[in-house]
């Protein structure tokens, strides 16, 4: 389920895949121009959209809103908090067959930076508080992600050492299912992907459910399959731009809400944590320029 503190237009994005293709229809108009739609009545809005005024309910009860007039409130408001002066976010990401170089850049910078802060803004922070607390008491870690998603996955591995909870990140489907069946109570088991359909994901993740462990999903869509087999969701919030589809443009937010857990979980003994990150610098000085040798 998506959070209700969850800005209005990432919430819809988030829940795209599971409206009919008339709620759709409504979705696009009001991401398009949230403002225009504020305005109108249902019956407009129905009409504007080529649909019905029960399409238009029906997609205001999938965002968990009370009728119409509860959409109209939230664009109201999410125009509002649109207009307040904030750090700049750049573009959408996207990218047009005359931009020049410096606008390449923005865009690809913008669409991660905004994805960055939609994130952050959107993260149910009691979900991420309860997998934080999970693998605080927890045996093992392991993270199952295939394709972009193995990146992030990789990155929580390394730094997880630093925590002293023992952590192994699968890409491989056969090793990933093998290590999930060898789970037992006590494990956390996370299930990285974006589009929460990849099956070698979802198969590994519902394998580590089956074994005991506690499952913990990270996606851009909590309604999505492997969101179904998670104990714990926790969810990311993508713009696909020009070139970059969800599976490269989750890059950036999934590493965003592993380093959320990760810091977490450093600071409940950030002594050992800092003698840990000592160490390691220490042992890697002598293989930079500069550094000592020993």
């Amino acid at each position: 389920m998506v959070a209700r503190n969850t800005p209005l237009g990432v919430r819809i994005r988030a829940l795209m895949p599971e409206l009919t293709g008339t709620e759709q229809r409504v979705a696009g108009l009001v991401l398009a121009d949230p403002a225009a739609v504020a305005g109108l009545t249902i019956g407009e809005l129905a009409a504007a959209s080529d649909t019905s005024t029960s399409t238009v309910l029906r997609f205001c009860k999938a965002l968990d809103l009370h009728g119409y007039r509860a959409l109209q409130h939230a664009l109201t408001a999410e125009v509002a908090r649109s207009a307040e002066p904030r750090l700049s976010t750049g573009t959408d990401g996207g990218i047009d067959p005359n931009d020049r170089l410096a606008e390449i850049v923005a865009a690809v910078a913008g669409a991660d930076v905004r994805a960055i802060a939609e994130t952050a803004a959107q993260l149910d922070l009691d979900a991420l508080a309860a997998v934080v607390d999970a693998m605080a008491g927890a045996y093992r870690v392991d993270v199952f992600a295939v394709g972009g998603s193995a990146q992030p996955a990789a990155g929580f591995q390394a730094r997880m050492a630093y925590t002293g909870i023992p952590c192994w990140a699968w890409s491989d489907v056969h090793t990933a299912v093998t290590a999930a069946a060898l789970l037992r109570p006590g494990a956390v088991a996370v299930g990285v992907s974006h589009s929460g359909r990849t099956v070698e994901v979802i198969e590994a993740l519902d394998t580590a459910r089956s074994a005991g462990a506690t499952t913990v999903a990270l996606t851009n869509f909590p309604r999505s399959p492997l969101a179904e087999v998670a104990d714990l969701v926790l969810t990311t919030a993508v713009r696909e731009g020009t070139f970059r589809p969800g599976e490269l443009s989750g890059v950036h937010p999934q590493t965003t809400v592993l380093d959320c857990v990760y810091a977490a979980l450093a600071q409940r003994d950030r002594a050992a944590t800092e003698a840990a990150l000592h160490a390691a610098t220490r042992a890697i000085a002598s293989h930079r320029t500069g550094g000592p040798r020993h």
